[in-house]
């Protein structure tokens, strides 16, 4: 399909008619599912035992480890309302061994606080959009449908994409496409929407699917890949503050770990996943400077590596399961108690 010509608006969809089969079962094909259930379970081995998904989604992942590991139980943690129904009806047959909450995960810590749990065993963050976000048309997150220009994850949030394009400047437009599209580009885009935005505000996907295909180079619209993929990720990330939010979850995550806690979080581009890398690599390593003969037991490392680097889907995965191909996994695991320590208060 030409990108200038996007699909007409669609109806608001039904979240369980994308979500359902014929026979009424949830149909979700969770990414590294088993993986992650094999990294995850020893932690959960304990009566009472306690794994929280901070992005529970469809409850794909969840269901797994449950399934995989009786004596836990789940904390469900989401934003998007439609999920959390989802989740519940996907989670029935555990009944009595979750709960479900309705908050971004950067609040872990007082969703913890209020639940009364000191500390959790393993934490699974499956970042980015999910399968359900990306098949409601009307939520405006896919770029080959016309839609709103929403893509909000929390209808509560009262800032949608729309809203960014019509009111930002021209200089925080290229920021925001530079930063979080990584869009080489994001000068001729951003002066482009400007212009447009001045003839008549901003409200639909195809229009801007438009405006950006036309700012491009030929050899850039026409060179592979959808030319409207990385202004749409920057939009979304703006939006949802995803960044800002994933930073405030690994600390509160790594903190709230008890030794012998587990750790995995599943990314699906650069700017998440070297978040994710650098977060792991400090808590890591030991606090002491390098070469030292002795590192006293206050500076050891509180965490050790349950991958090495990025481990990615296998290809078998990738053929059944388009989504997954650009999947980074990392995990780790608590080993001992204390806070992370840091190089400088130990110079």
């Amino acid at each position: 399909m030409d990108v200038s010509e996007p699909t007409s608006v669609p109806a608001p969809t039904d979240p369980a008619t994308l979500a359902l089969d014929q026979h009424g079962a949830v149909v979700h094909t969770p990414v590294m599912r088993d993986r992650i259930t094999s990294i995850l379970a020893p932690a959960l081995a304990r009566p009472g035992a306690i794994h929280v998904d901070v992005t529970l989604g469809m409850a794909g992942h969840a269901s797994a480890i449950l399934a995989s590991c009786p004596q836990a139980e789940l904390i469900g943690i989401d934003q998007d309302e439609d999920a959390l129904a989802i989740a519940e009806r996907t989670l029935q047959r555990f009944t009595g061994r979750f709960r479900l909450i309705r908050a971004r995960f950067d609040e872990l810590a007082d969703v913890l606080d209020d639940l009364g749990v000191a500390e959790i065993n393993s934490l699974l963050a499956d970042l980015g959009l999910s399968s359900l976000q990306i098949d409601q048309r009307e939520r405006g997150f896919a770029y080959a449908a016309d839609a709103p220009l929403d893509m909000r994850m929390d209808t509560r949030n009262p800032r949608t994409a729309a809203q960014v394009l019509n009111s930002a400047s021209k200089a925080e437009l290229v920021q925001i496409l530079r930063r979080y599209g990584e869009e080489p580009h994001a000068e001729r885009i951003a002066r482009a929407v400007v212009v447009e935005r001045d003839r008549e505000p901003f409200t639909s996907s195809a229009r801007l699917v438009q405006v950006i295909s036309s700012a491009l180079p030929a050899a850039v619209r026409h060179g592979g890949g959808h030319p409207a993929k990385r202004t749409f990720q920057a939009l979304r990330i703006e939006v949802n503050r995803e960044l800002d939010a994933l930073a405030g979850l690994l600390p509160d995550a790594l903190d709230r770990l008890a030794v012998h806690g587990r750790i995995a979080v599943l990314a699906y581009h650069s700017l998440e996943d070297r978040l994710v890398k650098q977060t792991f690599a400090d808590a890591t390593s030991d606090g002491a400077p390098p070469r030292l003969p002795v590192v006293p037991e206050s500076l050891l490392a509180r965490f050790a590596a349950l991958t090495r680097g990025a481990e990615k889907p296998s290809a078998t995965e990738v053929a059944q399961n388009p989504r997954a191909a650009s999947a980074r996994l990392r995990a780790i695991e608590r080993i001992r108690p204390g806070q992370i320590p840091s190089r400088k208060e130990a110079r």
